[in-house]
């Protein structure tokens, strides 16, 4: 007889369905057993409020959360980026599974680069952080750009271009990729100019902390340089005390030589809106062994940067 299906839950936006049918396929592979789409609505995707004022942070993670603890699914999917830092009791991240491109994305009309808009542009984005280091770019260059709060799925952002509302908006390149949507990019943007968010292009996967068949299952996914990389990440924005309302940007890449990783750069960002100031800082070791050493990497890098200031420019923060 064959097992019966194990239930994923997940969002029901089309990015969400799109990422978690991947990983359906993937845990379908490593456990013979099939897996069902259990569709769950969460507040963040209801709520019509800009993602700063509803805190950011969780809005799109708790619902999974409870129906994964009242055993209505047995594994969630979630875009890591919307995971809070903080550890759930009763739950456990089983798999991080490999990331993947992290970058922020420009879709302009006229196949236009952030260096080819016009003065005056009319850039889309939900993010603080994206908003922060898009002003400080336009101010280093000389530009004035106008950044406008947008919310919706990739579909409604793009729209806004299409549409000639706006002239550009902003994304992450991993959405676009899961959608089958790359095409419609128009500008890379390196890191160089903007830090994605923290654990931005990589997934979560969790599942109840009791059930150790599936989390050694689940195990098999884990990629454990993406894993290293987004636990730095993160422990530099709890360490902010920040939610991810806050402008902050994170990204931990791996150095290597030839085919050997050899050491792990952090670096972070955190900034005004408006892009007047940043404290942008950066950090390079040995790739960390263990998940306390990628903690106290995140750790250490945001000491260094409040050090230089950078508490003062998070007054805007839900508390």
């Amino acid at each position: 007889m064959t097992e019966k299906a194990l239930r994923l839950g997940t969002r029901r936006s089309k990015l969400a369905m799109a990422q978690s049918g991947q990983v359906a396929d993937a845990v379908s592979q490593v456990t013979g057993r099939p897996v069902e789409l259990v569709e769950i609505t969460t507040y963040g995707d209801t709520s019509r409020e800009h993602l700063a004022q509803i805190g950011g942070t969780g809005v799109f993670v708790a619902a999974l959360r409870d129906a994964l603890l009242r055993g209505e699914v047995d594994f969630a999917v979630h875009s890591l980026k919307d995971l809070p830092t903080a550890q759930h009791e009763g739950l456990v991240v089983a798999a991080v599974p490999e990331r993947e491109d992290p970058r922020d994305v420009v879709v302009a009309r006229d196949e236009r680069k952030l260096t080819d808009l016009p003065d005056g542009a009319r850039i889309g984005t939900g993010a603080p952080r994206r908003m922060a280091q898009l002003n400080a770019y336009a101010r280093a260059h000389g530009v004035e750009i106008e950044t406008v709060p947008i919310r919706g799925n990739v579909d409604t952002r793009i729209g806004y271009v299409r549409s000639g509302e706006l002239d550009a908006v902003v994304l992450a390149a991993a959405g676009l990729n899961r959608v089958g949507r790359i095409d419609e990019v128009t500008d890379f943007l390196s890191v160089d100019t903007v830090l994605p968010a923290p654990g931005q292009g990589a997934l979560a996967v969790e599942c109840a902390a009791d059930n150790a068949s599936l989390i050694a299952a689940l195990a098999e996914l884990d990629d454990p340089f993406t894993r290293v990389a987004v636990t730095a990440e993160r422990s530099l924005l709890a360490a902010l005390e920040a939610g991810c309302s806050a402008p902050v940007g994170a990204l931990a890449d791996l150095l290597a030589d030839g085919q050997t990783v050899k050491e792990m750069r952090l670096r972070g960002v955190v900034g005004t809106t408006d892009g007047s100031t940043l404290v942008q800082l950066s950090t390079t070791g040995p790739v960390p062994e263990t998940h306390e050493a990628a903690l106290a990497l995140g750790r250490e890098l945001a000491t260094e940067m409040l050090a230089q200031g950078a508490a003062g420019l998070m007054g805007e923060r839900a508390h």
